[in-house]
């Protein structure tokens, strides 16, 4: 399986919801803690155009910058559950 990659802040509730959702699916990943100021999320905006969090990247099943957490959670449900 390909690398999952969740880019995250700590502290973030939205984040959780989708860190609690991919220990719930026992799904390894990679978590990369972006800093806490907007203007510095360069590796996230890069990804995802935008520099919001959370932010998946699942590149075995072509998402490469997927934000909102309700979305994240739902695709997690439907592509793993």
């Amino acid at each position: 399986m390909g690398t999952i990659t969740l880019y995250n802040l700590p502290g973030c509730p939205y984040c959780a919801k989708v860190t609690d959702k991919l220990a719930e699916l026992d799904l390894d990943y990679e978590r990369i803690d972006v800093p806490r100021a907007h203007s510095e999320r360069t590796e996230v905006e890069n990804v995802s155009g935008q520099t919001g969090v959370p932010v998946l990247v699942d590149p075995e099943n072509g998402v490469d910058g997927m934000p909102e957490s309700d979305d994240i959670v739902e695709y997690l449900e439907k592509q793993y559950a």
